[in-house]
């Protein structure tokens, strides 16, 4: 007999993620949430793309980024295999065909990116460097700290060369740098990489060239704001990335650039208006290094979020754009092999990600890690509803009601995602799954400033709070209106991060929820612009203010100045080491609510960044969905 989901399923999700393709063989990993060790254990396994056979190559449990080498005789991968519990970085190992694997060279603070030399005798590494200090700080850059990585003022990351048989690594990069992404040419002549030299504008990065036999280093493109992945072409005199040149600023689409070796520019996605990135919201993804961009033959291939889907694409050098896969779900990574195979990940509103392969025109599913447990679980889909907003643009939402209905009113929940540019969509999401089975309906929709659509349509610079707040509130009437099955009266709202800064807003404006959750919220947009790994660029451009030139700009859009009226029991789900949104939003938006006599909850989690709810030790990931149940099931 199928049952209704609950917390402590979460573990039983597997996380298929990273696809490679060499030759006829496909790689992955596959990740187990360990709830006993409080841990994720990850390996990677092979497949045979003409019979589908599946094999575990290493063991784990802490293999990831599988990276075979061009002729497929080697595979780089990355490990913390030898390294105590409390040691940071990662290894870098490599595994030949019939042989075990070997370290060839340890990075103390992680990797970025790395690429395989044609000849497989090097690889390129984009890897952290710096000395974090233990004890006292002695800070004179910015940012203080990262989210999800601790304090970074003293640490840079650099070009790397590591030799595949000795491991003899070779600093290629020089001066202050934040080096993010490589790509070595098929003629094996250079490295393209791309590289942060701005500590103040740290989301511009330049375009380079790296000559590998006369060690000089060519600018190819400057001043683009990227955090993508770059493709080489298969002539080797053109590049290749995914970047913008910020006419919208932060609310700007991601285009497809290529740079030819003689300066050439050319945007060929300009005339597609939709976002060339995956943005669609999951809580249930595995690590992955796998590239946002591939460039086969003369087609580049990359994944645009369209509504709530993302799909994969390809473009030519001309500018046509053509849809490759798609479907009521989401391409979340992909690869493709020297026949045109494409190995990809896939994910359903009612299926978490497994690993699809697409030839011939046609897909077949190769993985089905989760089928068993799932053949066990009712879970719910979603139904689309839309709507014309009152100034006349058509907005898009979901209702995932109870897998079991009492046949009376459904309490529920409005869901309000992060960013603000990412999207609800056909992506798999444990929590909403979660609260259906207890028993809560879950209505999630794309405002004004969510990615999927026009650009014109995500770009709410200046004016968070007003048309995204108006869509919000009308989708919550339109909902009524179409799932009658919604208790008017039993309503929460609740949100993180952007999501957590739009509930705090709307419990300033209305009571008409009878609870709210606020996750790694905003609640003053001055102690955010100072505090932040991102704030003092993200709130200049997002909602145009500084501080010390026009403070009221800050403050008229700034939940907490508004809290006087706040009458909603409110649960505050913070993050200790969030450095995104730091803990002083939560802990303020509590205190004053307290101070207020409103009815208020404060959960701080040590150790947790923004990332949370995505990746936190599993032990919390629990706990957290525990509290937000609890809290509406006492309010609802």
């Amino acid at each position: 007999m199928a049952r209704t989901l609950d917390v402590e399923d979460l573990a039983n999700i597997r996380l298929v993620s990273n696809p490679a393709v060499a030759g006829s063989t496909g790689y992955f990993v596959v990740t187990r949430i360990n709830l006993e060790k409080d841990r994720y254990e990850s390996s990677i396994w092979s497949v045979d793309l003409s019979t589908g056979e599946l094999r575990a190559v290493t063991k784990g449990p802490s293999d990831t980024a599988p990276l075979p080498s061009p002729k497929g005789s080697k595979l780089a991968f990355l490990s913390r295999r030898g390294l105590r519990k409390r040691e940071r970085g990662v290894r870098l190992w490599v595994l030949e065909r019939g042989g075990e694997p070997r370290p060839l060279a340890y990075f103390p603070l992680g990797v970025l990116d790395m690429a395989w030399a044609p000849d497989e005798s090097k690889l390129a590494v984009a890897a952290y460097e710096g000395r974090p200090e233990d004890d006292v700080k002695h800070v004179e850059r910015l940012p203080i700290w990262i989210n999800d990585f601790g304090y970074a003022y003293n640490v840079e990351s650099h070009l790397y060369l590591v030799d595949a048989y000795s491991g003899a690594v070779v600093k290629i990069t020089e001066g202050w740098a934040k080096v993010k992404h490589v790509a070595w040419s098929p003629d094996g002549r250079y490295i393209a990489y791309t590289v942060a030299r701005d500590e103040l504008r740290p989301y511009l990065v330049d375009l380079m060239i790296y000559d590998v036999a006369s060690g000089q280093h060519k600018v190819l493109a400057s001043g683009l704001a990227s955090d993508h992945h770059v493709a080489w072409g298969p002539g080797s005199d053109a590049v290749a990335i995914i970047g913008h040149k910020m006419p919208r600023g932060f609310s700007s689409h991601n285009r497809v650039y290529v740079y030819w070796l003689d300066g050439t520019e050319r945007c060929l996605t300009c005339g597609f208006d939709r976002n060339v990135v995956n943005t669609l919201n999951s809580d249930v993804r595995g690590p992955s290094m796998a590239p946002a961009i591939r460039w086969v033959d003369g087609w580049i291939y990359f994944i645009a979020t369209v509504g709530g889907y993302a799909e994969l694409y390809s473009v030519d050098l001309e500018g046509r754009v053509e849809r490759v896969i798609g479907g009521e779900g989401v391409v979340d990574e992909f690869a493709i092999g020297e026949d045109g195979a494409i190995l990809y990940t896939y994910m359903e509103p009612t299926a978490p990600k497994e690993l699809y392969l697409y030839m011939d025109g046609s897909s077949r599913r190769l993985t089905a890690f989760n089928d068993l447990f799932l053949s066990r679980i009712k879970l719910s889909r979603p139904q689309r509803f839309s709507f014309r907003a009152s100034d006349g643009v058509e907005v898009e939402g979901w209702a995932l009601t109870p897998p079991e209905k009492a046949g009376e009113k459904t309490p529920w929940v409005l869901y309000i995602h992060g960013g603000p540019k990412t999207a609800w969509g056909y992506s798999f999401m444990f929590e909403f799954q979660l609260l259906a089975a207890k028993g809560f309906a879950v209505v999630y929709i794309n405002p004004r400033g969510s990615d999927g659509y026009s650009e014109e349509f995500a770009d709410i610079r200046c004016k968070y709070g007003e048309r995204d707040f108006q869509d919000l509130m009308e989708a919550v009437d339109k909902a009524l209106e179409a799932f009658p099955e919604l208790d008017r009266e039993r309503a929460a709202v609740m949100g993180g991060s952007y999501g957590g800064y739009m509930t705090n807003w709307i419990i300033t404006r209305t009571d008409r929820f009878k609870a709210a959750i606020t996750q790694r919220s905003i609640c003053d947009w001055v102690s955010m612009y100072s505090t932040t790994d991102i704030g003092w660029y993200f709130v200049e451009d997002q909602i145009c203010c500084t501080p010390w030139k026009n403070r009221e700009k800050c403050l008229e859009k700034s939940p907490i100045y508004y809290v006087g009226g706040v009458k909603t029991p409110t649960l505050v789900v913070h993050s200790i080491e969030d450095y995104r949104t730091w803990l002083d939003q939560g802990i303020a938006f509590f205190t004053a609510l307290r101070l207020r006599g409103v009815e208020a909850r404060l959960v701080m989690f040590p150790g947790e960044s923004h990332e949370l709810t995505r990746k936190g030790r599993p032990k919390h990931r629990v706990e957290d969905l525990r509290e937000k149940i609890d809290w509406l099931k006492r309010h609802l």
